[in-house]
């Protein structure tokens, strides 16, 4: 009885010591020299201590992992060296990756990261990772890394790596310049951690052991790397990137025709280290021709949608400007407003001339973030848009241990125009300050945000305010949410993403977790939501939603819900959002229900695929809408996926029914680590669209590259229907070459 009860205790306890306070890694100077070359033979490792404990973080969080992984760190006056060997269950074996192209990420790729906290913040971290075929990715986690959106793999900086397969295992080996991090001179601390992702084995292990109902890359749970002595100062770092670009435009809708024009432009980036922890950004006249097209989306929503931020000189230290406010709300602050443009011909994103820009950002010490941004944009007659200046600045205060209190002013500012005297128009301009608290607590089970924002401009009007309330409890198997938020019906961020204002809205849901281990399914999610709108007069929107989740051991999840609409129009919409002759009233409400339904295979698989869709009602019809993916990898040089998304929405008399499809094939060639090739083809029915998007990148030397763009795009009457099939016109048409060189002065 005795032994039962002592055994009892101890697996009671054993997920408490397991996720407790576990030993750092003590770095050691390096003895030699090392090369990067993926041999771990150099004499510069020796005396590295090296770690094998690895725990699993899926598909069982509670036992060491089965596979073996050694992880040994190292450093000199120049870099931060990372080696790794892991070992395979099977000595043959396939390794998966999307690609050549780095960057990559999925829950079934093999890859080893690491992730460095110099500031011991839990809350801002580097990441940078290598998979068996040597190809990089490297990305910046803020807010703690609590939640997906807290992951961007957008930014690109300056490290070298290598990696070799050999019979039975490969290994890894990483030179990560001081330079490239930001960090404390002086230190004697900073935390980190490793993750291994295994297709094979379909394991995902972490070094300092992870719950699995947090995000993998949760910085609650890092380690401690102790120096052997105190860190000296990177010492001095600036880096030029300048840029020349040249091209050929036409626009076939133009009157009158002015026929092929010519451009050219030279430009570039600054980054200079004011101090190890702080950097400043500079930028004159750049050009982001090179950024990927957006994708596409059939917009069936009444609100403005939002696009992420791929533009490199907005995303170092981008949580500490763009964090603020509520992120489906009311973000007082988001970088997409700045130098880009709606073309009203195609309803894409165009860029708006940025005549300079300049950004200081980061650490003053342990406690302090501080960010200031200034940036010069020009007018653009085509779309109405005068010469405006933008100006953010905000300030972060480290609380508690993982929590912090932080300050924000936004200033919107029209000039005269672009060329003229520079003289400012006072009555053109929007203001916002805020304050956010935000909540993290040390085992990452509480996670919240209050806010309050007030607008000002030159009405001056009451109203001018956002204010919310957001606190989240999540434990093994329970997890708690509630939001409100309060939007005067006066308040502006034309810098910001404001989709509706003068709401008031709840957002409770409670969910219920079941972890099995070693099952077909490992993860079972049960959820209850309820979100509600309302105005000074009565209830505009309402959402029921009872849904189920389930993660499966072979990487593929399900995402399903049952959903109750109630929607009260306050003006004249149509749902098909392409202009049908007689809308809904305003004025009128409408009672519905429907399913949705998301799954996305074995991700390992070569051939891939994903379904997404909803079925039911729709305000006074009915909606089916299928969303399927299909990706085929020839790996490790080639992916070809296919997107079709068809919305078939049929309204009574005499309102439009229609047929909307959204065709997006997408070919990626990457022949090496440093040559890709890229073409995206999106037919959108909606806004009647065809755009052809192909980029072909050679990355000459680390981050330096040339780059050759060309875009098509074209109007036509449904492609689908034969009576129009050659119903198709030349919009405009684009091409661009740019050459942009990192250098390090």
């Amino acid at each position: 009885m005795k032994f039962k009860l002592t055994l009892l205790v101890l697996i009671t306890c054993l997920p408490f010591l397991l996720f407790s306070q576990d030993p750092p890694y003590s770095i050691k100077r390096s003895s030699g020299t090392i090369t990067i070359d993926g041999v771990l033979d150099d004499a510069g490792w020796d005396g590295a201590e090296v770690v094998s404990d690895f725990y699993m973080y899926n598909p069982m969080d509670s036992i060491p992992a089965t596979i073996l992984t050694e992880v040994r760190l190292t450093y000199d006056d120049q870099f931060i060296y990372f080696g790794a060997k892991m070992y395979n269950k099977n000595i043959e074996r396939q390794y998966v990756s999307p690609s050549l192209r780095r960057d990559y990420r999925g829950r079934g790729v093999d890859v080893i990261t690491f992730m460095i906290d110099p500031f011991q913040d839990k809350t801002n971290a580097f990441m940078f990772g290598v998979n068996p075929y040597g190809v990089q990715r490297e990305g910046l986690i803020s807010n703690g890394g609590n939640q997906i959106g807290g992951f961007d793999m957008s930014w690109d900086n300056k490290w070298y790596s290598e990696a070799v397969q050999y019979e039975g295992y490969w290994i890894a080996e990483m030179a990560i310049p001081f330079k490239t991090l930001r960090f404390k001179g002086g230190a004697e601390k900073w935390n980190i951690n490793f993750y291994r992702q295994d297709s094979d084995a379909t394991e995902r292990t972490s070094w300092s052991p992870i719950p699995r109902t947090y995000e993998l890359y949760s910085l609650a749970f890092n380690r401690e790397l102790l120096w052997d002595k105190p860190l000296g100062k990177s010492g001095p770092n600036v880096s030029i990137i300048p840029y020349a670009a040249g091209g050929l435009s036409s626009d076939f809708e133009e009157v009158p025709q002015t026929g092929v024009k010519k451009s050219i432009a030279f430009g570039g980036d600054a980054k200079i280290a004011v101090s190890s922890a702080l950097n400043l950004d500079l930028t004159v006249n750049p050009d982001f021709s090179q950024v990927e097209v957006d994708e596409q989306v059939t917009n069936l929503d009444r609100f403005e949608l939002s696009f992420p931020e791929k533009r490199q000189f907005f995303l170092e230290n981008s949580d500490l400007f763009s964090s603020f406010g509520h992120p489906l709300l009311a973000r007082p602050f988001f970088s997409r407003k700045i130098g880009i443009a709606i073309d009203s011909s195609t309803n894409q994103n165009i860029q708006n001339k940025i005549y300079y820009g300049a950004r200081l950002s980061g650490k003053l010490d342990n406690n302090w973030r501080v960010g200031v941004l200034n940036l010069q944009a020009a007018k653009d007659s085509t779309v109405g848009l005068p010469s405006l200046n933008y100006t953010v600045a905000a300030v972060q205060r480290k609380l508690f241990t993982r929590s912090n209190i932080g300050a924000i002013f936004i200033n919107r500012q029209a000039l005269v125009d672009s060329t003229g005297d520079g003289s400012f128009r006072p009555e053109t301009f929007n203001r916002i300050a805020g304050i956010d608290y935000n909540l993290a607590s040390a085992n990452n089970h509480w996670v919240g945000k209050f806010f309050y924002h007030r607008s000002f401009d030159e009405k001056n009007d009451p109203g001018q305010y956002a204010h919310a309330t957001y606190l989240l409890y999540r434990s093994r198997t329970w997890q708690f949410d509630w939001s409100h938020v309060i939007i005067g019906q006066q308040y502006e961020a034309p810098v910001g993403y404001l989709p509706r204002k003068g709401i008031y809205r709840i957002n409770p849901l409670i969910g219920y977790n079941i972890l099995a281990d070693n099952q077909a399914i490992i993860k079972h999610e049960f959820q209850i939501e309820s979100e509600v709108f309302w105005n000074s007069e009565r209830r505009i929107d309402q959402l029921t939603a009872l849904k189920y989740n389930a993660d499966f051991l072979n990487t593929g999840r399900l995402e399903t819900s049952i959903n109750r609409d109630f929607i009260y129009l306050q003006k004249d919409f149509d749902p098909t959002r392409t202009e049908g002759a007689v809308k809904l009233p305003a004025n009128t409400f409408y009672t519905y229900t429907y399913t949705k339904f998301n799954y996305k295979s074995d991700y390992r698989k070569l051939v891939g695929y994903g379904l997404l869709g909803s079925l039911g009602q729709f305000y006074n019809g009915t909606r089916v809408n299928l969303n399927t993916e299909v990706n085929i990898r020839f790996v490790p040089y080639a992916a070809l996926l296919f997107k079709v998304n068809y919305n078939r929405i049929r309204l009574p008399q005499p309102y439009n029914s229609v047929d909307l499809f959204l065709v997006g094939p997408r070919f990626d060639l990457t022949l090496t680590r440093k040559l890709f090739f890229t073409t995206f083809i999106q037919y959108n029915s909606q806004i009647n669209n065809v755009n052809i998007n192909s980029r072909l990148q050679w990355r000459f030397k680390p981050v330096s590259d040339l780059f050759i763009v060309y875009t098509d795009n074209y109007g036509t009457e449904d492609p689908f229907n034969p009576a129009n099939r050659f119903l198709i016109w030349q919009k405009n048409r684009a091409l661009v070459v740019k050459l942009t060189y990192w250098l390090n002065v």
